[in-house]
């Protein structure tokens, strides 16, 4: 039985490596359309879901694991921007202000029956940046691909004021909760998950405590 992560965010499979477990990695065969009627929390339920299955039934005897990351704000669900004006569009909502972002894993192994699904929330604040930080950043196109146009683990770290919550869900993987997931399926952790959040080992972890 093989772990296969069904995500071609390169995030993601940073963060699940630091768990020391062997993995593969299968590109989801998924268009990622907001459903209607559809909190922003369940959304992000609804496509890691959607991601997991697209492999599942190619791969029934393996575990499946599929993750997806939105921002909230005002209700809202914010995803990735489509270019680098509606990279600006979202960080303009976005300065000064709070959101919440929603990362959710989903795992299965078909051959098993077993379907499970959970979400990580955490809060993060951003500073009152100005209008030539947010020219200079655009620049950088770190925005592209990013839920809210922004990178935390990148220069997007900048207009970071504080987090509450959990920094690996920001970024797009809750660890301890898919560590969690993986060991009640019989995955042996080679690296304690405590272990890992004492040492931080990953881009600007340590400054968010």
């Amino acid at each position: 039985m093989s772990v296969i992560l069904a995500s071609t965010s390169p995030r993601r499979r940073e963060l699940l490596a630091l768990l020391g477990i062997a993995f593969e990695i299968v590109p989801p065969a998924v268009e990622e359309v907001p459903c209607p009627g559809l909190s922003p929390r369940e959304q992000a339920k609804q496509f890691a879901l959607d991601k997991a299955l697209s492999i599942a039934r190619r791969h029934p005897d393996d575990l499946i694991l599929g993750s997806d990351t939105v921002i909230e704000i005002d209700g809202i669900l914010v995803g990735k921007p489509q270019d680098l004006d509606d990279a600006e569009t979202m960080l303009r909502q976005l300065r000064g202000r709070s959101h919440h972002v929603h990362t959710a894993i989903a795992l299965i192994h078909e051959a098993a029956c077993v379907t499970v699904v959970r979400v990580e929330t955490a809060l993060v604040r951003m500073t009152p940046f100005t209008d030539q930080e947010l020219r200079r950043y655009l620049e950088t196109k770190e925005s592209l691909g990013k839920a809210g146009a922004y990178s935390i683990q990148g220069e997007g770290a900048r207009f970071i004021e504080k987090i509450e919550g959990d920094y690996p869900t920001i970024v797009g993987l809750p660890l301890r909760q898919t560590a969690d997931l993986l060991k009640q399926q019989g995955v042996v952790m080679p690296t304690p998950v405590e272990e890992i959040y004492r040492l931080k080992p990953y881009a600007n972890w340590k400054g968010f405590g």
